[in-house]
C-alpha cells in the first residue's frame, strides 16, 4: 500500500507538470486551423530535413522535445479534417507520457487508438520508424485503417503486419477484403514495404517472428523488419497497446520457430488411454493451486502393471515423460476452459483474453498430450531453430512506451522488470459509474440461477447488459439458460471470434444482451444506442441507467476484472457493474473460500440466499494478491534465466548480419573480420585462403560465407537444445544448496564458449577440406519451419571466447550435478547416459531420493 500511496502522489505532480505544454499546445490551435494541406505537408518536411542534419541521438531528443506543441497541434487539426475528432487535453497530455517512454493510463472510452497518433506522428518524422503494437489483427488493421487518413493527410505513410499479410494506407485503393469499413483502403504490399513505411502496425507476435525469420535468412534482400530501413537499427520506437496484457500476461510464453522431428505418435494415444484408467487420490495427488499432478507408489505400480515392466523410472524413462504430460493434460487442463477443439485441432484458449491463440502450442509434450486425450491427429514435436522473450525483443527498442486502461496495480513490477514508469491520466469526464458489491452464493447452481433472474430484469427495462464470463464452457452454459428463459442475446466467445466486431458495435443497444468472454473486455469500445447511435434509443438507454456490465466470475489477476468492469461507463456516461461469485468458482475453492463458506454456515444461510460483506471482498483482493505475487515471482525468474540465453543469440545474430553483408555487398570483405576468428584453428588456412581468393576472386568470399552461416545455424540449433536440457536440470543443484541461476549462468557460459570453439573450429575443417573448380555455388538447404509460442525459459554472462576454454575445447563439457557429465552413467542406476535419462528431471519416488542424495554424498558435492 505505501508503494500505491508514493504511486499517486507523484502521479499528481506529473500532471500538474505538463498543464504548461498543454496550454501551448492549446495557443496554437487557432494559427494552424488557417493552414492548408499543402502548408501542413509542408511543415512535416520541414521537421524531416531538419532531422536529417542531427547526428546523435541526444541532439534527436531535444529537437523532438522542441517541436512538440507543433507537432501535436498539427495532428490535432489534421485529426479533425479528417475523422472529425479533436484530440481532449487529457490525449496531449497522455501521447507526451507515450513520447517520453513511459505507460499512459488510460480508461476506457479515453482514446487510446487516437492518443497514439501524436507520440507516433513525432517520432516517425526521424526517419527510423515507428512500430504501433497490439494484442491481435483486428485492432492492428482496424487502427491503421482508421487513423490512416490522419496520417496521409499530415504526409507520413503508414503500413500495418498481420498474419501472412501486410498492407499499406492508400486512399485511392479499394479494399473489399475486409468487413471493417476502416479497413478499405489498405493496399496488400510486401512486409518489408510495411516495414519501410514510417509507422507500422502489427500484432506482438508477428513483429517478433518477424525478427526471428530476419535472422533466419541466407540474403539481406529476403529479410523483411531488420533491414527494411537498409540498415541493422529496425527497432527505433513502440508502443505497445494493451501494454500489462502483452509485457506481463504474454511475458511467460516465449516466440519459437521450430522444424517437425521425425518422432512416432502413437506412444501418446497409449499412454493416454492408460492415464485415463487411474484414479485421483489414489493413483495420483492433484494440487490446483500450485497446478500440479503426482503419482503416488500405487498409481505408479499400477502403471507398470499396465505396461509390463519391473520398474518404470529405471526402465523407460522417456515413458515417463509420456506419463507425466498425459496425467497433466488429462487432470490439469480442461476442454473449452484452457482450449478448445475445432476441424480436428487442438487449439490453446488465452486465459487472460479469451481469444483463440492458432499456432501456439504447449511444450515437451504437452500439447500431444492433450491431442491424444482429444483423440485428434497428433502433430509431432518440434526441434527449435529460433526462439525469443517478448521481454528481450522489446528491450531491443531505443524507446518504448505503453498504454493500457489497467497497468496501474502492476506499476511495481512494469518499473522492476522493464524499468517503465506508469501515469494515470485524468479522464475526460467524470466517472460515474456505480460498482456494486460482489454477491457470493455457496454453489454455483444458485448463483447462475441469480444472473439469469438479473439479466432478465435488466432485459424488461431496456437495459444493454454485457456479461463476462472466464471461459468458453461458462459462456456457453449461460447460453442454454437464457435461451430457456426465452431472453434473447448475443454469445462471443473464441468459437465465433470472426463477428467479435459485429457484435461488439451493437452491445449498447437498448435491451441488448451480450454474453462474453474475456475477449470482450480489452480494444473495444461499446456505445450506447448501437454504433452509429441512434438518438431516441441512446436517451432510453441512458434513462435505464447505461450499459451494465455483469461479471459471473473473479478472475485471479485484478485488471481483468477492472478491464471489464471498464466496458461501462464510458465518457462519463452512466453505467453499472457487478460481480456474482460462488464458493464453488476456481479463484474461491482453491484460493481461500473456505472462511466465507464457515461463515454462511454460522448465519445458517442456504445456497439460494446471497451474502453481500465486507469480508467477502476482503477475502477475494486477498486471493487475487497472492496469485498476483504468485506469479510476479515466477516473471521476474524467468526474466533471470532469459537474459542469459539473450546474450548468446545477440552474439550469434550480429555474426550472421556480418556474413550476410559480405554475400550482399562484394566490397565488404571477410577476410578481416572471419580470417583471425578461425586460422588459429590450421596452419594452412591462410596459405589456401590466398590461393583460394586469386583463383575464384569474390565467389570464393560467398563460399566461405554461405559455409560459416550453414555451419553457425546446424550448431546453434544443437546449442538451444542443450540450454534447454541445462534449464529443465538445473534445479536439482538445489539439492546441494546451490543457487540453480547461479549455475545456469556458469554453465550457460562454459556451453557458450564451447559452442563458439566448435562452430570456429568446423568452419575452419570445411574450408580446408573444400576444393572448388570456377564458379561452383554450394546450394543453400531448404528447411520447413513453422512458427509457434511454447512455453519454457532461460541470464547474464560475459560471452568472449577465454583462453583457457580454447585449449581445453575438445574436452568434455560436464553438466554438473556432483561431477557427472551429460554422457556418464546416469546417477540412478539405470546404465543409461545421463542426457538420456535423468537429464532435467527431479527424483521422483522415495527410492529415486535416496539413490540421488547417496550419489550427492560420495561425490561431496
Amino acid at each position: 500500500m505505501a508503494f500505491l500511496s508514493k504511486f499517486f502522489d507523484s502521479n499528481e505532480k506529473q500532471v500538474k507538470k505538463m498543464l504548461p505544454l498543454v496550454e501551448e499546445i492549446n495557443r496554437l490551435e487557432k494559427d494552424f486551423e488557417a493552414l492548408t494541406e499543402e502548408q501542413i505537408k509542408a511543415k512535416t518536411e520541414s521537421f524531416k530535413d531538419a532531422l536529417k542534419d542531427i547526428k546523435t541521438p541526444e541532439e534527436e531528443k531535444i529537437y523532438l522535445d522542441k517541436i512538440l506543441p507543433e507537432a501535436f497541434a498539427l495532428v490535432r487539426e489534421a485529426s479533425k479534417r479528417t475523422i472529425k475528432q479533436r484530440h481532449f487535453d487529457v490525449q496531449l497530455m497522455a501521447g507526451t507520457v507515450l513520447h517520453q517512454g513511459a505507460i499512459a493510463e488510460q480508461r476506457t472510452g479515453e482514446g487510446k487508438t487516437l492518443t497514439a497518433t501524436l507520440p507516433l506522428y513525432l517520432n516517425s518524422l526521424t526517419g527510423k520508424g515507428c512500430h504501433l503494437v497490439t494484442p491481435n489483427d483486428y485492432l492492428s488493421r482496424h487502427g491503421a485503417g482508421w487513423m490512416g487518413r490522419i496520417y496521409n493527410y499530415l504526409g507520413v505513410s503508414v503500413g500495418v503486419i498481420i498474419h501472412e499479410e501486410a498492407f499499406l494506407y492508400d486512399p485511392t485503393y479499394e479494399n473489399n477484403k475486409f468487413m471493417d469499413e476502416y479497413a478499405k483502403n489498405l493496399r496488400p504490399v510486401s512486409r518489408a514495404e510495411a516495414y519501410s513505411a514510417d509507422i507500422t502496425y502489427g500484432t506482438n507476435n508477428e513483429f517478433g517472428f518477424d525478427y526471428l525469420r530476419d535472422n533466419m535468412v541466407y540474403d539481406l534482400s529476403q529479410m523483411c523488419q531488420t533491414n527494411a530501413r537498409k540498415d541493422f537499427g529496425a527497432h527505433h520506437f513502440a508502443i505497445v497497446d494493451e501494454v500489462d496484457f502483452i509485457l506481463i500476461d504474454e511475458a511467460r510464453t516465449p516466440l519459437i520457430i521450430s522444424a517437425p522431428a521425425e518422432e512416432s505418435t502413437e506412444k501418446y494415444y497409449k499412454v493416454a488411454s492408460l492415464i485415463e484408467k487411474l484414479v485421483r487420490d489414489t493413483d495420483y495427488k492433484l494440487d490446483e493451486k500450485e497446478r500440479t499432478a503426482v503419482l503416488t507408489e500405487i498409481g505408479i505400480s499400477k502403471l507398470e502393471k499396465m505396461l509390463g515392466v519391473d520398474n518404470l523410472y529405471e526402465k523407460d524413462f522417456e515413458t515417463v515423460r509420456l506419463v507425466e504430460q498425459a496425467l497433466k493434460a488429462i487432470v490439469l487442463f480442461r476442454k473449452d476452459r484452457d482450449y478448445i477443439v475445432k476441424d480436428g485441432e487442438v487449439i490453446i484458449v488465452d486465459e487472460f483474453t479469451g481469444r483463440l491463440m492458432p499456432g501456439r502450442r504447449y511444450s515437451e509434450g504437452l500439447h500431444q498430450a492433450i491431442e491424444a486425450k482429444e483423440g485428434v491427429k497428433i502433430q509431432r514435436e518440434s526441434k527449435t531453430l529460433a526462439t525469443i522473450s517478448f521481454q528481450n525483443y522489446f528491450r531491443m527498442y531505443e524507446k518504448l512506451s505503453g498504454m493500457t486502461g489497467t497497468a496501474a496495480t502492476e506499476a511495481e513490477e512494469l518499473a522492476k522488470i522493464y524499468n517503465l514508469d506508469v501515469m494515470v491520466i485524468p479522464t475526460h469526464r467524470k466517472n460515474v459509474r456505480k460498482d456494486h458489491s460482489d454477491v457470493v452464493y455457496k454453489s454455483q447452481a444458485a448463483k447462475f440461477k441469480a444472473i439469469v433472474e438479473d439479466i432478465a430484469e435488466r432485459f424488461q427495462k431496456g437495459q444493454p447488459v454485457l456479461v463476462g464470463t472466464t471461459s468458453v464452457e461458462n459462456n456457453e452454459m449461460l447460453h442454454e439458460f437464457l435461451k430457456r428463459k426465452q431472453i434473447p442475446h448475443e454469445v462471443l466467445n473464441a468459437k465465433n471470434h470472426e463477428r467479435e466486431a459485429l457484435i461488439i458495435a451493437q452491445a449498447g443497444r437498448k435491451g441488448a444482451i451480450t454474453v462474453a468472454t474475456n475477449m470482450a473486455g480489452r480494444g473495444v469500445d461499446i456505445i450506447l444506442g448501437g454504433d452509429p447511435p441512434d438518438p431516441k434509443e441512446q436517451e432510453e438507454v441512458l434513462a435505464a441507467g447505461g450499459l451494465y456490465v455483469l461479471g459471473t466470475e473473479r478472475h485471479e489477476a485484478r485488471r481483468i476484472d477492472n478491464q471489464l468492469r471498464g466496458r461501462a461507463g464510458r465518457q462519463g456516461d452512466p453505467g453499472e457493474s457487478r460481480f456474482y461469485v460462488s464458493l464453488q468458482d476456481d479463484l474461491m475453492r482453491i484460493f481461500g473460500g473456505d472462511q466465507v463458506a464457515s461463515l454462511m454456515t454460522r448465519m445458517g444461510l442456504d445456497e439460494s440466499v446471497p451474502m453481500e460483506a465486507g469480508l467477502v471482498s476482503r477475502s477475494i483482493e486477498s486471493s487475487q494478491k497472492k496469485v498476483e505475487g504468485f506469479n510476479f515471482d515466477i516473471r521476474k525468474h524467468l526474466v533471470e534465466y532469459d537474459d542469459v540465453m539473450n546474450k548468446q543469440r545477440q552474439v550469434i545474430y550480429r555474426l550472421r548480419n556480418k556474413l550476410l553483408e559480405a554475400l550482399s555487398f562484394p566490397e565488404t570483405s571477410l577476410k578481416e573480420y572471419l580470417l583471425p576468428k578461425i586460422a588459429g584453428y590450421s596452419e594452412e588456412l591462410n596459405s589456401i585462403w590466398e590461393d583460394q581468393a586469386k583463383k575464384l576472386g569474390e565467389t570464393w568470399e560467398r563460399v566461405v560465407a554461405q559455409i560459416s552461416l550453414q555451419t553457425i545455424d546446424a550448431l546453434w540449433m544443437e546449442h538451444l537444445e542443450t540450454m534447454q536440457d541445462l534449464r529443465e536440470g538445473v534445479g536439482l543443484r538445489s539439492y546441494a544448496n546451490k543457487d540453480p541461476l547461479v549455475e545456469y549462468q556458469r554453465d550457460g557460459r562454459i556451453f557458450f564458449e564451447q559452442l563458439l570453439v566448435n562452430m570456429y573450429a568446423t568452419i575452419t575443417d570445411r574450408l580446408v577440406r573444400l576444393r572448388l573448380e570456377g564458379e561452383e555455388k554450394i546450394a543453400v538447404p531448404e528447411v520447413k519451419m513453422e512458427t509457434k509460442q511454447m512455453i519454457f525459459e532461460h541470464k547474464e554472462a560475459d560471452l568472449g571466447v577465454s583462453d583457457e576454454v580454447r585449449a581445453v575445447a575438445s574436452a568434455p563439457v560436464q553438466n554438473q550435478v556432483g561431477d557427472i557429465g551429460r554422457n556418464d552413467k546416469c546417477w540412478c542406476g539405470s546404465g543409461k547416459k545421463y542426457k538420456k535419462c535423468h537429464l532435467g528431471k527431479d527424483p521422483k519416488t522415495t527410492e529415486e531420493r535416496k539413490l540421488f542424495e547417496d550419489f550427492v554424498k560420495k561425490k561431496s558435492i
